[in-house]
């Protein structure tokens, strides 16, 4: 059993959603990045999404976005990314790391070399919004061979045909992408979010965890009732933002972030058990 369908396999017996959040690596610079990173499992957090930062993040909103011109100033490289989480393990071998990206930076390090790399150290998941299920063997073939899932995504617009073909061969868990647009730009509707969620979870085998447009604790706790994990990215990453444009030191920048994560994960964990108790 790979680490996140362990994870989320605890989280059930437990009858609570997984706390996702997201950090770009390398936002705003190296050591700042990894000592949020570090800190974001005694925060709440369940897995862990971390952006490998890219100069044309298509799916991304301004706030991700900025976040990844920020790290890539700082020098973050794919390399880079790998370097912190090899640090992240050594002292935490539980909780699973996501990473997340587009597929030119793995295609310029080389998709064998790259699936390797991240496995060893300590990668358990690939998002590559950019690589649809019919063209991510590429991916998907030396990532499973190195134990990594492939993690894919499904949408509002995503019809029962696409549907099939997303969930077949589907790893780790299924990403619902709650709007139509990209990160941090809109929100949805808690009515058809939650049908479109039932929906999928009596369709999969793999949990479903819902991001974009999730940006206060209270719509982290409402989605945690029926969700079986909730990203959130765009709202931290606003943070670390805010920050860096304040001129703030770099130990309240991390106290920052991390404080709202763990406000986010008390609020899912109070919905969630307010909805068991129910």
């Amino acid at each position: 059993m790979s680490r996140i369908a362990e994870r989320f396999a605890d989280l059930k017996r437990a009858e609570r959603a997984a706390f996702i959040p997201f950090i770009t690596a390398g936002d705003p610079d190296a050591e700042t990045s990894f000592a949020i990173l570090e800190r974001l499992p005694s925060a709440g957090a369940d897995l862990i999404e971390l952006g490998m930062p890219f100069s044309d993040p298509m799916a991304d909103g301004a706030a991700i976005q900025a976040s990844s011109l920020r790290a890539l100033d700082a020098g973050m490289t794919v390399n880079g990314v790998l370097d912190l989480v090899r640090r992240f393990r050594k002292t935490d071998r539980s909780t699973p790391i996501v990473l997340m990206g587009y597929f030119n930076p793995i295609h310029a390090h080389g998709v064998e070399r790259f699936a390797a790399s991240a496995a060893s150290a300590g990668v358990d998941g690939l998002i590559t919004v950019d690589l649809p299920p019919e063209e991510d063997v590429v991916l998907r073939i030396p990532a499973n061979a190195h134990g990594l899932d492939v993690i894919r995504l499904a949408t509002p617009t995503t019809d029962e045909r696409r549907l099939a073909v997303i969930l077949n061969g589907a790893e780790g868990f299924l990403y619902y992408v709650s709007v139509a647009g990209v990160t941090g730009t809109k929100t949805y509707e808690e009515n058809d979010l939650r049908s479109a969620v039932r929906h999928l979870q009596g369709q999969s085998r793999v949990p479903c965890a819902v991001g974009f447009g999730i940006r206060t604790p209270e719509q982290a706790g409402t989605v945690a009732g029926f969700a079986d994990g909730v990203v959130v990215g765009s709202a931290i990453v606003d943070r670390i933002a805010e920050g860096v444009k304040n001129k703030k030191p770099a130990v309240v920048i991390v106290e920052e972030a991390v404080k709202f994560c763990g406000a986010l994960a008390a609020s899912m964990h109070a919905s969630r058990q307010a909805s068991v108790l129910g």
